[in-house]
């Protein structure tokens, strides 16, 4: 079986490896998990700006209603999956309790680095590097699909196993997003409103 273009790309193999080994550190320490992971953003950020330029194709306007709206039915699509856990009384609300109590934001500075760092250098990385590398030399399905499992990979560090279903859903939700309408802006807004239901409005803990 003949290696995928992408998969012959050494900028596209470094930047995943070094992704992977910095996300490994950022959870191997819950005390300074927040310092880590930001540090690790801020350096992927720096990695994909150098290899490949941020798209923009759409307006303002259609990037942040769409960006806001389509974070409000992802996060609906959450908050089903959760009533059916609670429903059908399946095994993982402790883990997801578990999950909120390691890593969610607490203080001020958490809830600004999110907002600044974390959330576009996800979406700059994963969808404005790694899938959109992948895109040049397979099919949109195909690239969201494998960037999104590739998203999902590296949070295997955390010990959970919903977090790395949550990062394959929300990597397919946003990968599709991201290939409709070439914005990073917009995913970045997506994934921004998305976390604001999840961490503020309405944890699912």
């Amino acid at each position: 079986m003949a290696i995928p273009n992408w998969a012959k790309d050494y900028r596209f193999i470094i930047g995943f490896l070094l992704a992977h080994l910095l996300i490994f550190f950022t959870f191997q320490d819950k005390s300074i998990f927040w310092y880590i992971f930001t540090a690790t953003m801020l350096f992927l950020i720096s990695y994909s700006i150098i290899h490949e330029e941020i798209e923009d194709r759409v307006p303002l306007f259609t990037y942040l209603s769409l960006g806001g709206m389509s974070g409000v039915i992802l996060f609906l699509i959450f908050l089903l999956g959760s009533l059916l856990i609670d429903l059908f009384q399946f095994p993982f609300s402790n883990e997801i309790a578990r999950l909120y109590s390691r890593l969610s934001p607490t203080v001020l500075w958490h809830y600004i680095v999110l907002l600044l760092v974390i959330i576009p250098g996800e979406e700059i990385f994963w969808r404005g590097f790694i899938q959109k590398r992948i895109q040049k030399t397979a099919s949109v399905t195909t690239a969201v699909f494998m960037s999104s499992i590739l998203y999902a990979s590296v949070h295997v560090y955390s010990g959970s196993f919903i977090l790395p279903l949550a990062a394959l859903i929300s990597g397919v939700f946003w990968g599709y997003l991201y290939a409709w309408k070439k914005s990073l802006p917009l995913v970045i807004v997506s994934h921004l409103i998305f976390d604001l239901f999840l961490f503020v409005i309405y944890p699912l803990n």
